[in-house]
């Protein structure tokens, strides 16, 4: 029998999202719960963004904390970059520069930790170090991931992308590309109910930049209420990706105030978490706009 998925079948709470170990994270669209901002750590030398490159543990940890007390609710740390034409690590490499930190930063905050990770070993070690959520950009369909999330009753950010970072951004393709993510979404999150992981730890992500061409990432930040009908928190992470770039004319160091510009927007639109770079910026940006709008 194929799982419903909308808003009045399926039986939770969409701003409220549970966490392992009988922990939960509020996602009320008002920026005074300041859950819907999601801080970068990239612990990598290969990020685009080379201001949020923390290859070295301390500073990775550092981080981490400062974006906490600037507002962030959730920090995601990623070990492996995964932007166009990025090179695949092998999961030993990628533990080894994540788990120092995240035990650095476990042993000195409780703040609800996301890994950017699709592989399983990484996936399990880390959940057993304390983290809360995993973010898989290939939306668990590795051999053992999906199980592996399911048994730690973990969060899970399942996203879509067209190919691989390697290659996804030579020539995408879509004939309908807002319906057509919507779909893959849909497809994944039923898997992921099928397989344990209930329907409250589900957060969806159209994947902007990943095997997408401008008009396709504008088609999806306008359609996240069409995603978001699912049933699920939509996360969108924008910032300072080429699409910013393309909107206005702007080098990655320089786009600071598209970011802000798409990200309100998108919070606008229904996004309930926003993937950034700049927690204290966006979170002014989100308190502003609220007041005034409101």
């Amino acid at each position: 029998m194929r799982i419903s998925a909308n808003r009045t079948q399926l039986k939770h709470d969409v701003n409220r999202l549970r966490l392992p170990n009988g922990r939960s994270l509020e996602l009320g669209k008002a920026p005074e719960h300041l859950a819907c901002i999601m801080g970068i750590v990239n612990i990598t030398q290969d990020s685009f963004f080379e201001g949020s490159r923390r290859p070295d543990s301390i500073a990775a940890i550092e981080t981490a904390l400062d974006m906490v007390k600037q507002g962030a609710s959730i920090i995601d740390f990623g070990a492996e970059s995964t932007r166009p034409g990025s090179t695949e690590i092998d999961s030993e490499e990628e533990l080894s520069r994540i788990l120092p930190v995240l035990n650095g930063f476990r042993a000195l905050s409780d703040a609800v930790v996301s890994v950017d990770t699709r592989h399983p070993e990484v996936a399990e070690a880390a959940l057993a170090a304390g983290a809360d959520i995993i973010n898989d950009i290939e939306a668990l369909q590795r051999p053992g991931m999906i199980e592996t999330v399911s048994k730690a009753k973990a969060a899970v950010i399942l996203m879509h992308m067209q190919g691989t970072p390697q290659s996804m951004q030579k020539n995408p393709y879509y004939k309908d590309c807002l319906q057509e993510v919507r779909s893959f979404l849909e497809d994944r999150s039923h898997r992921a109910i099928e397989a344990g992981i209930s329907p409250d730890r589900i957060i969806l992500d159209p994947g902007i930049g990943f095997g997408k061409l401008k008009e396709h990432n504008i088609s999806l930040l306008k359609g996240i209420e069409h995603i978001a009908s699912l049933g699920y928190p939509v996360l969108i992470g924008l910032s300072r990706k080429k699409l910013i770039g393309d909107l206005t004319g702007r080098d990655v160091a320089s786009r600071l105030a598209g970011s802000l510009g798409a990200a309100l927007a998108a919070w606008l639109n229904g996004a309930q978490i926003l993937r950034v770079h700049d927690v204290a910026e966006t979170v002014d940006a989100l308190r502003a706009f609220h007041e005034v709008i409101q």
